[in-house]
C-alpha cells in the first residue's frame, strides 16, 4: 500500500493519488488543511503528481500544535479590580483594572505539554508594552511604553516552569481607548524565543487615569440666535463633568419669531486621528435629551438635566502621543415647524472621578484645558 511506503508509522487513508510507489525522500512539499476531527494531507510530488490524504487531528495537534502552553497570573489577582472595554468588533472585554504609578508584578507559568521532550530556546523575556494602532495602517504601531525583563537565559525546558515579575511603579500615561479609527492599549508579552518561530503570548490589561480638578469650576453662558427672529440665552452648570456627573442647566427664551417645535440636547464625541491635513474626524451622537416639544413663548425658561452615568464615556483625551484626540460637545438643536434645523456647540471636558477608597492618593490634577482654534465656520453650523 502506499500509505506503507509514505510513512510506516502512521494510519492514513488514501483519498485520492496518482503514483503510490513513494518514499520519504520523493516528497519535495507538503501542505496540511485542517478540519474539525481530522486534517487532510496533500503532498506534491517531483514529477508535479500529488498525493492526497486524511489523518487525525490527534496526530496534527501532537506534530504541529504548541510545545508549550504560556499562562500569566498576576499576583494580586484575587483583590484586584476589573474594568470593561469594547473590543475593535464591539465585543465587551473584562480585564483587570491599573492606574498610573502601580506596579505591575506576577508568575509566568510555562507548561510543557509532551513530556519528555525537550524545548530548546533562546531566551525567555516579558514585556510591559504601551501600544496605539491606528486601524488604517495596522503593520505600524506606536510603543510609547516598553520595559523588559529577561526570564531565562538561552538553553531547554524539559519540565514545567514558573518564573517571577515585576514591573515597578509603572508609569502609564494615557487610559485605554478603543475607538472608530484608533486603540490604545496596555498589554503583557510573554516571548520564548526559538530558532524557526517564537511562542508568543499577550495578556490585556486596563489603565485608567484618574483626575482632580480645582475647586473653580465656571459654569456656561451664552446668548445666541438668529437677527429679528429667534433670541436664547442657555447656561450650563459647569464646563468640567466626571463621567458619573449630572448637566444641569437651563435655556431662557428672549426673542421668539419663528414657530419652533423641536428641541434636544446632545451629547456629542470628536475623535480626530492625525495631523494637519491629514487629520480624520469621527463624529458620533452619545446620548440625546429632548428639552421641549412644542412652541415656546418669550419670556419662557426650560430646565436641564442630562444624566451621564447611563452612556458609554471616555475622559476627554488631547493629543495623546500626537497620534489622536476626544473631545465632547454639547450640541443644542431646535427645529422649526418647516423641519429647518438650528444647532449651537459647546465644548466641555469630561474627567474620571477616582474611587472613594483610593481619592485620597496624589493622582495627576489636570489643569483647565488651553483654549483651542474655534472650527472653521463651515464646520460649525450656528444659530
Amino acid at each position: 500500500m502506499a500509505s506503507s511506503s509514505f510513512m510506516p508509522y502512521l494510519y492514513i487513508s488514501i483519498v485520492s493519488r496518482t503514483h503510490i510507489s513513494l518514499s520519504n525522500s520523493a516528497i519535495s512539499a507538503m501542505f496540511f488543511k485542517k478540519a474539525v476531527n481530522k486534517a487532510e494531507l496533500t503532498v506534491l510530488l517531483p514529477d508535479k503528481s500529488l498525493l492526497i490524504a486524511r489523518c487525525s487531528g490527534s496526530f496534527l495537534g501532537g506534530l504541529f500544535g504548541p510545545v508549550c502552553e504560556i499562562d500569566v497570573l498576576l499576583n494580586d489577582a484575587e483583590t484586584r479590580k476589573t474594568a470593561e472595554l469594547k473590543t475593535e468588533d464591539g465585543k465587551v472585554e473584562k480585564n483587570y483594572l491599573f492606574y498610573d504609578g502601580e506596579s505591575v508584578s506576577g508568575k509566568v507559568n510555562l507548561n510543557v505539554r509532551q513530556t519528555g521532550k525537550r524545548l530548546e530556546h533562546q531566551g525567555i523575556r516579558i514585556e510591559f508594552v504601551g501600544q496605539i494602532e491606528l486601524f488604517s495602517d495596522k503593520s505600524n504601531t506606536h510603543e510609547f511604553v516598553n520595559l523588559v525583563k529577561e526570564l531565562a537565559l538561552p538553553g531547554e525546558l524539559t519540565q514545567n516552569r514558573s518564573y517571577d515579575f515585576e514591573f515597578t511603579q509603572v508609569e502609564k500615561p494615557y487610559e485605554s481607548y478603543v475607538g472608530t479609527n484608533v486603540r490604545l492599549r496596555y498589554f503583557l508579552k510573554v516571548t520564548v524565543m526559538r530558532r524557526l518561530s517564537d511562542l508568543v503570548k499577550e495578556y490585556e490589561l486596563i489603565v485608567h487615569q484618574l483626575a482632580t480638578y480645582p475647586d473653580v469650576n465656571n459654569s456656561i453662558k451664552m446668548e445666541v440666535g438668529i437677527e429679528d427672529c429667534l433670541h436664547i440665552e442657555f447656561e450650563y452648570n459647569k464646563s468640567k463633568y466626571h463621567l458619573k456627573d449630572v448637566i444641569v442647566g437651563k435655556i431662557y427664551f428672549l426673542l421668539v419669531r419663528i414657530k419652533i417645535q423641536h428641541m434636544e440636547l446632545q451629547l456629542i464625541k470628536k475623535e480626530m486621528t492625525g495631523i494637519g491635513p491629514s487629520t480624520t474626524t469621527e463624529t458620533d451622537t452619545v446620548a440625546k435629551y429632548d428639552i421641549m416639544d412644542g412652541a415656546p413663548v418669550k419670556g419662557e425658561s426650560i430646565p436641564i438635566r442630562l444624566f451621564l452615568a447611563g452612556y458609554d464615556l471616555t475622559a476627554t483625551m488631547r493629543d495623546v502621543n500626537k497620534k489622536f484626540s476626544v473631545r465632547y460637545f454639547l450640541n443644542l438643536v431646535l427645529v422649526d415647524e418647516e423641519d429647518r434645523r438650528y444647532f449651537k456647540q459647546q465644548e466641555v471636558v469630561l474627567w474620571r472621578k477616582a474611587p472613594e477608597k483610593i481619592r485620597k492618593r496624589n493622582f495627576q490634577r489636570y489643569e483647565s484645558p488651553e483654549p483651542r482654534p474655534t472650527l472653521p465656520a463651515e464646520q460649525q453650523p450656528e444659530m
